[in-house]
């Protein structure tokens, strides 16, 4: 304890994951609506990932939601193979981050405590619609948000 009565550790960051959710799902086997046709499929895998954080009206909890789309296409063709959309979020309560370092906080360290999971939940989805088995590498989360920032920082200087 600190002379002042204050547990000396008051100032370490405090992050707890309070809950985790799907807020959105979709998955469109696009392959079987059209029915498999002959030829060679060879897929093409592009992942898309944004971020979004806000501030919850309880003191210091905060929601962040990742948002994936994965569209597979067939590289011979460019047909679609199929679309997975997730909206992934979490409930976190964070305590002694300062302000300036809480926006980088949520949106790089929360999503990365949340990726295991997302990462399971596409690798489920695509497996049970019939595909084999997606196992998501893992995302960068501080090269995403250096480069949204650097865009925001392009469009706010144009």
């Amino acid at each position: 304890m600190a002379e002042n009565g204050a547990d000396e550790t008051g100032g370490q960051v405090r992050l707890q994951i309070l809950a985790q959710f799907i807020r959105d799902m979709s998955f469109e086997n696009v392959l079987a609506q059209k029915g498999i046709q002959d030829g060679e499929i060879s897929p093409d895998i592009q992942v898309q990932v944004s971020l979004d954080g806000r501030r919850r009206p309880v003191d210091n909890q905060y929601e962040v939601i990742s948002k994936y789309r994965v569209e597979s296409k067939n590289q011979t063709n460019g047909d679609i193979l199929f679309l997975l959309e997730l909206e992934y979020g979490g409930i976190f309560y964070i305590e002694n981050v300062p302000e300036e370092q809480l926006h980088p906080f949520l949106l790089i360290e929360c999503p990365r405590l949340l990726f295991p999971f997302v990462r399971r939940i596409v690798s489920d989805v695509t497996t049970d619609g019939g595909f084999p088995q997606l196992n998501l590498d893992m995302v960068d989360f501080l090269s995403l948000y250096q480069q949204e920032m650097a865009r925001q920082q392009q469009v706010g200087q144009a």
